[in-house]
């Protein structure tokens, strides 16, 4: 009966909380306006690949962190207090899979607003499991899969809810532990040539006749999969202490990416699923899209981008992104869920094509401040 009334009340504040807060503070922009609406159609179409604590989840209500971050409108924050109450507070089960972790990245929020609304305790069960248990990765058990972070998309999931857990807990050994695995990952998925990530092994090239690749002959570099990696790096560098002994590789490994990134942009503004071979899908993808606009965007306000050369860059993507979004609020243009390259088109979406969208949002808001 006490959870059933909490969510009625929650349902109170999604519904009236925004309008009140547009009368006490003028006419929202148009930008705060389909940011809500994108929030309030995903809130009334819940998905998700396997359960509320999986990854999906996790990337979606990290975009609404950021929107309350950027905004303060209690509307963010309700969705978040409401999704964790229902959640318990839990993580998804596997704990040695980078995706499983994602959904703490709100929880660790909400607790910071609300610490004792928050049970952090399955928080800390699966990192310390996750981080400093051996298992079939960390062992080399798994030949096939010999690192704990196989695929790059792992550099999102979990980096950025270990440095929040490393703050609270006032302790470097958690960010030691990321940096550990996250160089594994590097090592293995970073082409040094073209500045992007593989998505797994099975898109790094060794240089004979069986490597996957392009119909244009170009290396297979998927546009989510580096969205998934920059944003990650924005979300890591915003929160790691300045004086992190390892601070300067994720900052420089963010700047590389970002040249590479401008360059790859399209002249609708988006990105195609395949970098290096926008031809193979032509068409905008929003997940991918959004996830850049962000990163970019966090760069320009942090002072580490240029702003007359990198300006232009987010203007155009956020006004492409803007048209990807349906009249109701739904956003479309979002490759479903994959690890490689696929089409999109106007009426596809999941719930992480969502949350990149308020996260680039959450930042265009600061950039036009």
């Amino acid at each position: 009966m006490i959870k059933s009334t909490l969510l009625f009340t929650v349902f109170l504040t999604l519904a009236f909380v925004a309008p009140h807060n547009s009368n006490a503070q003028g006419t929202k922009t148009s930008d705060q306006q389909a940011m809500i609406k994108a929030l309030e159609w995903q809130e009334a179409h819940p998905i998700y690949a396997m359960a509320p604590t999986d990854w999906t989840n996790g990337a979606y209500y990290t975009g609404v962190v950021q929107a309350h971050k950027t905004t303060n409108d209690e509307v963010y924050l309700a969705a978040l207090k409401n999704m964790g109450w229902q959640n318990d507070w839990q993580t998804a089960p596997r704990f040695y899979h980078a995706d499983d972790i994602a959904i703490a990245y709100s929880y660790l929020y909400v607790n910071g607003k609300r610490k004792d609304l928050v049970d952090l305790k399955p928080t800390e069960k699966f990192l310390d499991k996750h981080l400093f248990e051996s298992n079939q990765w960390t062992d080399g058990s798994d030949a096939e899969r010999s690192i704990l972070w196989w695929w790059c998309d792992a550099l999102f999931m979990a980096p950025p809810v270990i440095v929040e857990y490393a703050l609270l807990k006032k302790d470097d050994k958690y960010l030691d532990a990321m940096h550990k695995y996250y160089k594994q990952t590097y090592d293995l998925l970073y082409n040094k040539d073209e500045h992007l990530f593989a998505r797994d092994t099975r898109f790094v090239w060794k240089g004979n006749s069986e490597d996957l690749r392009e119909e244009n002959g170009k290396k297979i570099f998927w546009s989510r999969g580096n969205g998934w990696v920059i944003a990650g790096l924005a979300l890591i560098l915003n929160d790691m202490p300045e004086d992190y002994k390892h601070r300067n590789f994720y900052l420089d490994l963010y700047k590389e990416m970002a040249v590479k990134i401008k360059q790859l942009q399209q002249q609708d503004g988006l990105w195609r699923t395949s970098l290096l071979s926008p031809e193979s899908y032509d068409h905008g993808e929003v997940s991918g899209s959004g996830f850049f606009t962000f990163a970019l965007a966090w760069g320009i306000n942090k002072g580490i981008l240029d702003k007359v050369v990198y300006t232009p860059v987010v203007q155009k993507a956020w006004t492409a992104l803007r048209a990807s979004q349906h009249e109701d609020g739904r956003v479309g243009w979002v490759q479903n869920i994959g690890a490689s390259p696929e089409p999109a088109s106007a009426d596809s979406w999941q719930n992480f094509g969502t949350g990149a969208f308020l996260l680039a949002g959450s930042e265009m808001l600061k950039l036009e401040k």
